[in-house]
């Protein structure tokens, strides 16, 4: 099976995901972007992929910087340097026979660019109902193993239960005599 990698345009699904959106437009970027990486962190976590996130310095301007956080690779792009061109040149180093690259963004170039150098794109209103998706199955997955532990930790059904609360009566009551 193919290495999975995840290439995300930040600042494009930030525009793109409403709760994500909202936190921009009311001047929290840096909260949307927070918000982002958790998000992220859970997808990469659940999914078992490699995920690099990218923010252009549009926002940010002289922080070229690269780091890691929550287990995400976090590259802010040179002043001089758009996410859209530096995911395009990161795609095509890093698509090989053994990886699968995915790139998340809705810019229409950008993904016809990536597109044509053997990357997946999906929109980042498609990755959005995916995230959604996956945070259902993480939900049913968290309710299935609660479930079994409450089953596991109950070993009396409640005909049983009844039983000991008979036989303990009637031993209280003995004691009491």
């Amino acid at each position: 099976m193919k290495k999975q990698i995840l290439i995300a345009d930040g600042y494009n699904i930030i525009g793109n995901w409403p709760e994500l959106n909202k936190l921009k437009q009311n001047d929290h970027l840096a909260d949307a972007r927070d918000r982002l990486l958790q998000i992220l962190s859970e997808y990469r976590k659940f999914r078992e992929i490699e995920v690099i996130l990218v923010f252009d310095a549009m926002y940010v301007p002289g922080i070229k910087q690269s780091y890691v956080q929550y287990n995400l690779e976090v590259v802010f792009t040179d002043e001089d340097e758009t996410a859209d061109s530096y995911i395009e040149g990161l795609a095509g180093k890093l698509m090989s026979p053994i990886t699968q690259v995915t790139v998340v963004s809705s810019d229409q170039a950008e993904q016809w660019t990536i597109f044509s150098r053997g990357a997946l794109r999906v929109s980042s209103h498609d990755f959005y109902r995916e995230i959604r998706r996956t945070h259902r199955e993480i939900d049913h997955d968290a309710k299935h193993y609660h479930d079994r532990t409450l089953q596991r930790n109950m070993p009396w059904n409640p005909a049983q239960l009844d039983q000991l609360a008979q036989v303990r009566d009637a031993l209280s009551a003995e004691k009491d005599d």
